[in-house]
């Protein structure tokens, strides 16, 4: 797995390419703490890149989406979810916990 960070006015952008399983979901874990220590919450992750999300990536998502709108201070938006990806998330109840884009651009734009 891969990570990108880029930095915009409003929000932090991850793209993430590869697998997120058990063994890189800390990774991904690492790259969105440091975003939020840096006292920055408003959060696209772009899917695009992504080939696989195992339920230990959806934990590290739910744990920084919680502490995103903890005092309402932002919150982690999705773009470009793949299609397995996503079935995955609704399978396992956490669409309706995220705003998700079928664009990157929108969801830059969201906040």
């Amino acid at each position: 797995m891969e990570t990108t960070t880029q930095k915009f006015k409003q929000c932090d952008m991850i793209t993430v390419k590869g697998r997120v399983d058990s063994a890189t979901a800390a990774q991904l874990g690492e790259a969105l703490e440091a975003i939020t220590k840096d006292g920055r919450y408003k959060i696209v992750l772009d899917m695009s890149g992504m080939e696989y999300m195992s339920s230990a990536g959806m934990r590290v998502l739910l744990a920084t989406q919680k502490e995103c709108k903890k005092l309402s201070r932002g919150e982690v938006v999705l773009a470009v979810v793949p299609e397995r990806i996503k079935d995955a998330l609704d399978l396992a109840g956490f669409i309706p916990l995220f705003t998700i884009f079928d664009e990157v651009t929108p969801a830059v734009g969201y906040f």
